[in-house]
């Protein structure tokens, strides 16, 4: 049984193929329209998902009328009555199969727990909207799901998170990460007043007001860095309550599946999610477009093999670590672009711009290169086995940057350390990513040096490169070696 999962009309398209247990293919619209975060699909992308084979299912990763419903009370007056965000009529432009659509959390949920090695689990979904739901609680067993709790609309975090995210002149739904960076900058002096204004109390996660159009000028005159680290707490303190709660909900169970764009917030996993539960397990997709994945592998009706999140568009060749490493210790900052690109937001070697993590001028020349905000840093990816030499790791292996670890000499690695001292780790194993992980060993050799400062292959508010073609276009733009 070959199925083909869809997530497109809201933000982030995705498309991916499962057959029986294996995942054959997952990718991202946005790269290959090139259009940052585009919702809608396009014939590349579509092209490359039937290479692999008429499907003989298609799934959709929500109920398009239960949100339809949801956007009438909403005052979406244009998205509800808009006949153009329906998928069935949408999609016939490529697949003449019927569709079959499954509720968002559940697609969330699904590609969370279905590519777990978990037996069983708490699984937590929060996000900022489904059709209804926006936070929701599930016990996984025995392959599968049964929802424990709902929290309903307008009562969302992730909304309260975007709205102040908008609130600081970032863009929403896209520059989240952007606010919790700047949170370390700042003092949450804010947090028991915002607490106090915008939440209710009375339950775990309840609005007094619905943010679904933003807060306006609340706190008025207030440092953004400040706000920013308001934000950033008050999320951290109603995240521990409710995962305090599924843990009464499912008493007992240790390993935790946590989906949804909340998930992404590596601060608030490290401060929170590592701390109450042995065992953590977030798809390197938590978002809307890894539940193209998830409506897929609920479909499918048993566990996927995930064998690690290089699924999209391959460029074919040996990892060029000669020639990467080369251009490293000649210039110090080279890409990479070689063998399936990434599933999710964050490249983790395969399509990624590398360079020495020790120089005083190397956090400042990457964040010219990607035009970024010069206070911000770069994750390191390090061999796992030198991980706890360098931080104080939050568990043994992180290889999908969902948690940040203290640095124990940000004076010898200051490109790849907040102003916390803090950094998004990747640890790099050579069952991971081989490829990678024999250029850092070999950088290792030549330096003593067991990490590289590793961020994306692309400019900010620009899809990573995908092709080879891309991969070009962005060495001659931006006068950086990019090998494949």
């Amino acid at each position: 049984m070959k199925i083909l999962g869809v997530n497109c009309l809201n933000h982030d398209a995705a498309i991916t193929v499962i057959e029986d247990q294996e995942i054959l293919f997952a990718a991202h619209s946005e790269r290959y329209s090139r259009k940052k975060n585009d919702k809608f699909l396009n014939d590349a992308i579509v092209n490359e998902a039937l290479s692999f084979g008429t499907p003989d299912k298609i799934v959709y990763y929500e109920k398009p009328y239960l949100k339809k419903s949801r956007q009438l009370v909403s005052g979406q007056w244009s998205s509800a009555f808009s006949s153009h965000s329906l998928p069935k009529p949408y999609l016939k432009k490529w697949f003449d199969d019927k569709v079959q659509c499954i509720d968002h959390h559940l697609s969330h949920a699904a590609a969370g727990f279905l590519t777990s090695t978990y037996d069983e689990a708490v699984v937590v979904v929060i996000d900022g909207i489904g059709e209804w739901d926006v936070c929701t609680i599930w016990h996984g067993a025995a392959g599968r799901l049964k929802k424990i709790k709902s929290i309903k609309y307008p009562h969302s975090l992730g909304l309260f998170y975007s709205a102040m995210t908008k609130r600081i002149d970032l863009k929403p739904c896209e520059e989240e990460y952007i606010l919790m960076g700047m949170s370390a900058w700042g003092t949450p002096k804010h947090r028991r007043e915002m607490m106090s204004d915008l939440f209710d109390r009375s339950d775990v996660l309840k609005l007094k007001h619905n943010l679904h159009n933003g807060v306006g000028d609340y706190l008025e005159g207030a440092e953004r860095f400040d706000i920013a680290a308001s934000t950033q707490a008050v999320t951290e303190d109603v995240l521990s309550s409710i995962f305090s709660l599924s843990k009464k909900l499912i008493p007992g169970v240790k390993n935790l599946v946590y989906m949804g764009g909340v998930a992404l917030n590596c601060v608030a996993n490290s401060n929170v999610a590592a701390e109450m539960f042995s065992n953590i397990w977030i798809m390197p997709s938590p978002g809307d477009s890894g539940s193209s994945l998830g409506c897929a592998a609920y479909v499918s009706n048993h566990k996927v093999n995930w064998r690690g999140p290089f699924l999209g568009t391959e460029i074919q060749g040996e990892y060029p670590v000669k020639s990467v490493l080369d251009a490293i210790l000649e210039k110090k900052i080279a890409g990479v672009a070689s063998g399936r690109a990434e599933f999710g937001p964050r490249a983790l070697g395969n399509r990624s711009l590398l360079a020495d993590p020790r120089g005083p001028d190397i956090k400042d020349r990457v964040n010219e290169i990607k035009r970024r905000q010069k206070f911000r840093p770069f994750a390191p990816a390090v061999l796992e086995e030198h991980a706890k030499d360098i931080f104080d790791m939050p568990r043994g292996s992180v290889p999908y940057m969902q948690f940040v670890a203290k640095c124990r000499r940000p004076d010898l690695y200051p490109a790849i350390c907040h102003v916390d001292n803090t950094s998004r780790v990747q640890t790099v194993s050579e069952k991971d990513n081989p490829g990678f992980y024999r250029l850092i060993t070999e950088f290792y050799k030549k330096t003593g040096c067991p990490m590289l400062l590793n961020t994306s292959l692309n400019i900010k508010g620009q899809p990573i490169v995908n092709d080879e073609g891309h991969a070009k276009e962005f060495e001659a733009r931006y006068d950086v070696p990019v090998l494949s």
